[in-house]
């Protein structure tokens, strides 16, 4: 059966699962776990990709991540190949160190951030890398510290999930802490992770007691979130899929789209594969970058090789490019 596709888009939010191969550990000691979390830093931050929680376990980690200005799929590709490299540097080993396909589950965020953030949490309890909520409360390697007033991760954002709780910092952080504990002793949570049941419609039950009624349900075994919301988000990765059908269907390719921002700038389209820093020049990179990615479905690594520079030079630009679109009503079929 094949794989379905990723579906993601600007402001989604996603639980992403990432296991070692074969289950193996992918962190041996505090060494590798603080490299993690200092690239995990640097990542989140040049893609604007929100953090509302994390743990780190010693054969997996989980994320939930909320998409900013680059891909979640380019995000996580990013985070694990540099680690992957690193770990096997340092570890004097070779071959894969993850499973070729991380589980990522697009949530609703107004329905599932609290339960999310909890589940993941309470992770290293139920791993008994920590035995009670005071040591979880002070454990370096997950999240749930820094909502109670950690200060040593910047990168993680606490004021989402606090304001659920209260306006009051201090208030905030105790109802925080009390609905953390409420849920210590919940289990596994399969309708959080993909365990089987029919989570995009609220669980099994909901399911039977419409189907019981006539009413049959949209479900997205990646997606977490009511029916309607399913329903949407399915809905616009249907019309990005096939707006990328389309332009392939037409023969559009890379050359093609160059030739089109080189008309739209009153410029030979020779000059676009030139590299340098004149307004013109960036501006045509840029909106090349945007459309390859964002309208042929391209991937930032290969409209890189394409054009000679890095693939986050390419992220840099195609937000620069989404931009310049917008301001001037610019598309690609015109």
């Amino acid at each position: 059966m094949p794989r379905q596709a990723r579906i993601d888009a600007p402001g989604a939010c996603h639980h992403i699962i990432c296991r070692g191969i074969e289950r193996r550990k992918i962190f041996l000691d505090d060494t590798d776990r603080d490299r993690f979390l200092l690239r995990l830093g640097v990542v989140l931050k040049k893609s604007s990709t929100r953090c509302f929680a994390w743990a780190l376990i010693p054969n997996h980690f989980h994320l939930l991540l909320q998409t900013g200005n680059t891909p979640i799929s380019d995000v996580m590709r990013r985070l694990t190949t540099g680690y992957a490299v690193e770990f096997n540097h340092r570890h004097n080993r070779a071959g894969h160190l993850f499973q070729n396909r991380y589980k990522s589950i697009l949530c609703q965020l107004d329905l599932y951030l609290l339960e999310l953030v909890r589940y993941i949490h309470l992770n290293p309890i139920r791993a008994e890398i920590v035995r009670s909520l005071p040591e979880l409360r002070s454990h370096r390697y997950c999240g749930h510290g820094q909502l109670l007033g950690g200060k040593r991760y910047s990168w993680q954002e606490t004021s989402e999930v606090l304001s659920r709780f209260g306006t009051n910092d201090h208030d905030a952080r105790s109802k925080y802490e009390r609905f953390v504990a409420e849920g210590l002793h919940a289990g596994k949570r399969p309708e959080l992770t993909g365990g089987g049941l029919v989570r995009s419609a609220g669980g099994w039950q909901e399911v039977v007691a419409a189907r019981r009624a006539g009413i049959f349900l949209n479900s997205d075994e990646r997606i977490l979130g009511d029916s309607d919301f399913v329903e949407r988000v399915l809905q616009i990765a249907e019309e990005i899929v096939e707006r990328e059908s389309a332009y392939r269907a037409e023969g559009v390719d890379f050359e093609q789209v160059a030739a089109r921002v080189a008309r739209l700038l009153k410029m030979d389209v020779a000059e676009i594969w030139r590299h340098g820093k004149e307004p013109t020049l960036v501006k045509a990179r840029s909106l090349l970058c945007h459309w390859a990615t964002h309208e042929l479905g391209l991937t930032e690594t290969e409209v890189a090789a394409r054009l000679g520079i890095t693939q986050s030079s390419v992220s840099r630009a195609a937000v620069r490019g989404e931009a310049l679109a917008a301001v001037k009503d610019w598309k690609l079929s015109g």
